[in-house]
């Protein structure tokens, strides 16, 4: 198997988890004990989950399991140009597969609903688990994803990034859905957005734009500023 394939494979995989796990505290736990999981708890799952395949994949693939970091990542000269639309792909299909694995279990309760569930979407307005507009969703987005893209930058060049690197990233992602929940749904990953709004259609593709265009300008500018904030220079790759 080329390496490139076995990355491709890591990165699918990788991304599953977190769509699966993540959106799944949200939709099979909405009713468990009355409360479900809370805010704290998905929020925790989306931070664990990463933080656990990273371990398993970091050496293989560099553990991005986002689109945003991997064009941070290419933008700042860390990451191959000729590897970047390969990477998005293997996550777009890696999240859809988690997206769907969960549908199929959440279907198997009398009375689910895909749409009405919002299954952990993403939106804004009407959308938002709040109702927050537009604005307040794009610029929370295009925030945390600066932030989030920033801090897997920073992370990776130290030489024991691999030690350190999936729980510091790993927190950083439970600290943003803390925040993001209740604004959008938690995102900051337009694979972990295209996932679930592939299946759920409607509103969900409709809205879609926003959580790609947010945090993929997070990522340029992230990219373009980050040789100002490393401390010694590296060769591109984690």
């Amino acid at each position: 198997m080329s390496n490139l394939r076995r990355r491709l494979m890591a990165e699918a995989a990788g991304t599953a988890w977190v769509v699966f796990i993540g959106c799944g505290s949200m939709v099979l736990s909405a009713n468990f004990c009355a409360q479900g999981l809370g805010l704290l708890g998905v929020s925790l799952a989306f931070g664990l989950s990463f933080t656990t395949m990273a371990y398993a994949i970091w050496p293989v693939s560099g553990a991005h399991m986002n689109p945003a970091v991997t064009v941070g990542f290419a933008v700042a000269q860390r990451f191959s140009i000729r590897e970047l639309v390969p990477y998005l792909a293997a996550q777009i299909v890696g999240a859809t597969f988690g997206a769907w694995l969960l549908a199929y279990i959440a279907g198997g309760r009398p009375g689910f609903e895909l749409a009405a569930a919002e299954f952990g979407a993403n939106g804004y307005g009407d959308h938002s688990p709040f109702d927050y507009r537009l604005h307040a969703a794009a610029a929370l987005e295009f925030a945390m994803s600066f932030a989030l893209v920033m801090v897997n930058l920073l992370v990776s060049g130290r030489r024991v990034s691999r030690v350190i690197g999936p729980p510091t990233i790993g927190t950083c992602i439970a600290l943003i859905y803390m925040v993001s929940l209740p604004v959008t749904n938690g995102a900051a990953n337009p694979a972990r957005s295209t996932g679930p709004a592939l299946l759920v259609g409607g509103w969900a593709l409709d809205q879609l734009w926003l959580f790609w265009a947010a945090p993929m300008a997070a990522a340029i500018l992230a990219g373009l500023l980050f040789p100002l904030v490393q401390r010694r220079p590296r060769t591109a790759g984690r």
